[in-house]
């Protein structure tokens, strides 16, 4: 073999050499990219669950709150039936929706414009009303303008609302103006116009 072919040979090993110096260099570099892409996967696998857990834990303080004053505004009203409202979070697509189901002695009524009375609907939407402004932030003043809020309640049950009204306004520090011609909610400051 000739010092030519030698040469040839030998940059030919050279140029392998460098070739797999490159390679191992990569390699190490892929390794390191993917130790590092493991991590953040980890990362934000547990960023995701605490994430989860932080949005369950607020859905069930939301429940508790809002079902809590829906059910005594239903139960100060209409004190002879068991009403109460729970809300179902389902997750959908990515996202948590919120159904709002209306029950009566624990169950669920199916259609509550049809099934019941206007008037536990009223009662209900006052409810709701309310706890959303107890739940806001920044806390909102306490102020709710109301046009004809109960109009569907049954005349029997009239008394109990103002006293839900007087309970609420004494409990949560709300002020309600009331604009109705039904002489029964009459409670607190009356303007007469």
């Amino acid at each position: 073999m000739g010092s030519q072919a030698i040469s040839k040979w030998r940059k030919g090993i050279d140029s392998r050499l460098n070739d797999f110096k490159s390679v191992s260099k990569s390699l190490r570099r892929e390794k390191e990219e993917l130790q590092s892409t493991r991590e953040l996967f980890e990362n934000t696998e547990t960023a995701q669950s605490i994430l989860q857990n932080v949005a369950q834990q607020l859905q069930k303080n939301a429940h508790d709150q809002i079902s809590k004053v829906v059910t005594q505004c239903l139960q100060t009203v209409f004190y002879d039936r068991d009403y109460g409202l729970k809300i179902e979070f389902v997750k959908k697509r990515g996202k948590t929706e919120a159904s709002l189901l209306l029950l009566n002695q624990g169950h669920e009524i199916q259609d509550p414009l049809n099934e019941d009375s206007g008037g536990v609907i009223d009662v209900a939407s006052f409810a709701l009303r309310v706890s959303c402004l107890m739940l806001s932030k920044p806390k909102l003043r306490r102020l709710l303008v109301m046009d004809e809020p109960f109009k569907n309640v049954s005349e029997e049950y009239r008394d109990n609302v103002r006293v839900m009204l007087e309970e609420l306004s004494k409990d949560f520090k709300i002020q309600f103006i009331l604009v109705t011609h039904e002489q029964g909610f009459k409670c607190g400051k009356v303007v007469q116009l």
